[in-house]
This record gives structure tokens, sequence and C-alpha cells, in this order.
């Protein structure tokens, strides 16, 4: 029996038996579409997850001084302040493959302006930490290499922190905040980034030269 006849014989079945005609079409229309439906849902939570973590910097190395013994007592890292600005030099100069390096020394307090308060933490960079952690500008500036040199009372704030000191929609550009007692000049705002992967507000925070 050739090709032609047996298309002629299933055409036939299929229009005397509608129904098993129509349920198997059916069967198969619902397979397929689980199976593409479930292939789409793979790749968008993967190119989610992706995003997330590239979100927060990707290829990053962080230093950080070891635990030290002294007078018997067992010192925190944190307390540790080994690491000096010339070692960040050195990493510069001696290591090519390094895109950007950029010290970074923080602690969390009140942030205040004017009857408003909000509690943050503050992070004392220099500008290539940006490129480090993927921020950008949502206006204003970032601090200069001499603000650093100056010590500049200076800083961008995030936006959660804007909202929180600012809530009426008031530009936050040149005016005086207080981190603690130390006041500070905004020069810019930070765009958003909302939660990263482990629930962390990356908009909460300040950035000023270190």
């Amino acid at each position: 029996m050739n090709t032609k006849n047996l298309i002629k014989i299933a055409l036939i079945a299929m229009v005397r038996n509608k129904m098993r005609t129509f349920l198997t079409m059916l069967g198969i229309i619902i397979g397929v579409a689980s199976v593409i439906a479930m292939l789409a849902i793979g790749q968008g939570s993967k190119k989610s997850i992706q995003e997330q973590i590239s979100g927060m910097g990707t290829n990053m190395l962080f230093i950080r001084p070891n635990s030290d013994m002294r007078d018997g007592v067992r010192m925190n890292s944190s307390s540790m302040q080994t690491l000096k600005v010339k070692d960040i030099k050195v990493i510069q100069q001696q290591c090519p493959a390094v895109a950007a390096v950029s010290p970074l020394v923080s602690t969390s307090g009140q942030v205040i302006y004017g009857s408003k308060n909000w509690p943050t933490q503050i992070q004392g960079v220099t500008p290539q930490f940006l490129t480090i952690r993927k921020l950008s500008m949502k206006d204003g500036t970032i601090f200069s290499d001499q603000d650093i040199t100056s010590a500049g009372k200076v800083c961008v704030l995030g936006q959660t922190v804007i909202d929180n000191l600012f809530p009426d929609g008031e530009s936050p550009i040149g005016k005086t905040i207080r981190f603690n007692k130390i006041p500070f000049k905004v020069i810019g705002v930070l765009s958003a980034k909302v939660e990263n992967t482990f629930g962390q507000d990356q908009d909460d925070i300040i950035l000023a030269p270190y």
C-alpha cells in the first residue's frame, strides 16, 4: 500500500472519529505546550539569577585582614588594621589582571537630615568602587580623587536613604546631612538596585571618600 492511500485512510478515520481525533490532538498540544513552558520558565529563572548575581558585582575578590593574638587575647579580624593604602597601590601596579581596586571601610549609624533620621551604613571607598559593584549615578556626581586626598566631607546616597530622609521628593543634591556627628554634603544619588539574592537592600547605603 502506497503512501497516498495511507494518508487517505488516515483522513477518513479522523473524520469518522472526530472526538477521538480531537482528544488525541489535545493531548499532543498540551504535552508540547507543557515542555515549552517548562523550558521557558527554566531559562527565565536562570537569566534572573544570573542578573541578580551580576548585579552584586562579578569576579570580585575581597581581601580582609586575618585575626590576631595580642597579649593572650584573640582579636577579631574586623579590629585589625594590617591593610594599608600602599597595599592597594601595589595591587594596581603589579596585578595587570585586576581591572579595578578600592579600599573599603564601613560602619553603621544614624543619618540625620532636619527632623528625619534613618539607621544605615556608610562605606568609605574610591570612585572605582562603582565599577567593581556595577553601580551607576542617577543624579549628581561621584566624589573625586581630590576629595579623597583632602578627606572631603562629601557623599552619595542610595535610594532607600533618600526615601527616608527626603520623603517629599526633595532633591538631596547640595543638602548637608549628618552621619552620627559628622556632616556630609550630598553631591550625588545612586541608581536603584533593590535587593540582592540574599535579601539585602543594596540601596540602603551611603558612599563617601575613604
